[in-house]
């Protein structure tokens, strides 16, 4: 997908990348720029109700306790 970038500055969100990611009037949008390349991502409403299971099947606990592990093995 291809946009154009008007006088003022402004482009257009494609509908599709729109709709994939729930992108409405009022979303705010984080622009990314590592001197490369840049990547907007969209900020949901509600940041704390997004993060809720993106951490599910992960074990979690035995990677906090092995990297403490490893903390204290370095100190």
């Amino acid at each position: 997908m291809e946009t154009l970038i008007t006088e003022r500055g402004q482009t257009v969100v494609p509908a599709p990348i729109r709709k994939r990611y729930k992108i409405e009037k009022g979303t705010r949008l984080v622009w990314l720029d590592d001197g490369k390349t840049i990547k907007v991502i969209p900020i949901p409403p509600d940041t704390v109700e997004a993060l809720h299971g993106i951490g599910k099947g992960e074990n979690l606990l035995i990677a906090l306790l092995e990297e403490r592990k490893k903390d204290r093995d370095r100190e």
